[in-house]
């Protein structure tokens, strides 16, 4: 699992079925080098995070084990909302 920040949405009108009432979301890592031109990812909304949430993203086969998604291809999806995060015993991150 990956954490991140929420910082766009993708909007489309045509996709797979199984994605029908999902929101796609932009999300950038938390950790790592600052953002440099796409090295954000998009990744399913199952908890309903808006802009600028810090999220927790499963991904790969632990992405795919919701059923939410129907049997679309998902490979990244937001599953929790983060309101602290604690590194080496310091909140780095509150709601």
């Amino acid at each position: 699992m990956r954490l991140g920040t929420v910082v766009g949405q993708v909007v489309s009108t045509a996709k797979e079925p199984g994605l029908s009432g999902f929101t796609l979301l932009l999300i950038e890592d938390l950790d790592g080098p600052p953002a440099e031109a796409g090295s954000v990812y998009v990744a399913i909304d199952l908890v309903g995070a808006g802009d600028g949430e810090v999220v927790l993203v499963a991904t790969g086969s632990g992405a795919r084990v919701s059923q939410a998604a129907g049997q679309a291809s998902v490979d990244s999806a937001v599953v929790a909302i983060a309101d602290t995060v604690i590194r080496r015993g310091e909140i780095t991150y509150s709601k």
